[in-house]
């Protein structure tokens, strides 16, 4: 557990340097010595969304030498229509082609959807929709609650319960988010049920937490408010061991014009403060 705490495993975020071409992006994480890499399919004028092949980025990250860890994310994926499955298998196509271990799921996040009984009906609903997709696609579904006051799945261990009474253990996992984990103050963690974690801090003294937002979260540094470093001990000492990716919203961060050095001391600060 001492070489887990030493040593964790990271991974980036496309959301780091949104503005890089998927292959600078991977070269970035190479750079860093880094493993894995999330792509995205919300950013405008890049892989997924200027219509590059999934064959093209597969190959671009083969040729680099990184794994494509996820893509992030099927939104409002709690809200299943018709046309979010369409949209479900059209996007685990794509994460089928490129190599991609896991999809991240992310709900509904607009106020709508958050009633008692009827919240809790609609993940089971969704998640019996998603399993046969991904299964016949290999692909293990990321469940990630947002601690934000009007998202529709706030609790890890609601999203739990919803996956177990669903059969799902094998093909679903959490993603704990350590801004969202702090925002919805829900202190129960869940290693053996996480797939990833998502870590970014915000350092802004003035901002209260129910007013955070994405655009707060910066690179982790011993200004963090959230505990991204009592968070991820408490993870490692509990048993998980998977990665730990880096996905700042910050655009301080995001046009920063060394963005490895800035995670490179991220990186080293976090593995000082583990130790």
């Amino acid at each position: 557990m001492t070489d887990t705490i030493s040593h964790p495993v990271f991974a980036l975020n496309h959301m780091v340097a949104p503005g890089l071409s998927p292959r600078k992006f991977f070269e970035l994480a190479k750079s860093l010595g880094l493993k894995d890499v999330e792509i995205r399919n919300d950013l405008g004028g890049n892989a997924i969304m200027d219509g590059t092949d999934a064959s093209e980025v597969k190959a671009l990250a083969d040729e680099v030498g990184v794994r494509i860890a996820t893509i992030n994310a099927l939104q409002r994926f709690n809200d299943w229509t018709p046309e979010r499955e369409k949209e479900a298998i059209e996007l685990a196509d794509y994460a089928r082609d490129v190599g991609a271990k896991a999809l991240v799921l992310v709900p509904v996040n607009d106020g709508t959807g958050q009633r008692d009984g009827k919240r809790q009906a609609n993940l089971r609903s969704a998640l019996k929709g998603l399993k046969p997709i991904l299964e016949q696609r290999g692909l293990i579904g990321y469940v990630e609650p947002l601690g934000f006051e009007v998202c529709s799945l706030r609790s890890k261990r609601e999203a739990v319960e919803a996956i177990q009474a669903v059969g799902g253990e094998e093909r679903f996992k959490l993603v704990h988010d350590t801004f969202h984990h702090h925002l919805a103050g829900e202190p129960e963690l869940f290693p053996a049920m996480t797939g990833l974690v998502h870590i970014s801090g915000v350092t802004d003294p003035d901002v209260t937490v129910s007013a955070m937002r994405d655009p707060h979260r910066v690179l982790v540094d011993a200004e963090d408010r959230l505990g991204n470093i009592e968070q991820m001990r408490a993870l490692i000492d509990q048993g998980y061991d998977g990665a730990f990716s880096f996905e700042p919203f910050a655009e301080e961060v995001q046009q920063l014009e060394n963005p490895a050095e800035a995670v490179r001391d991220s990186m080293d600060g976090i593995r000082a403060g583990l130790v």
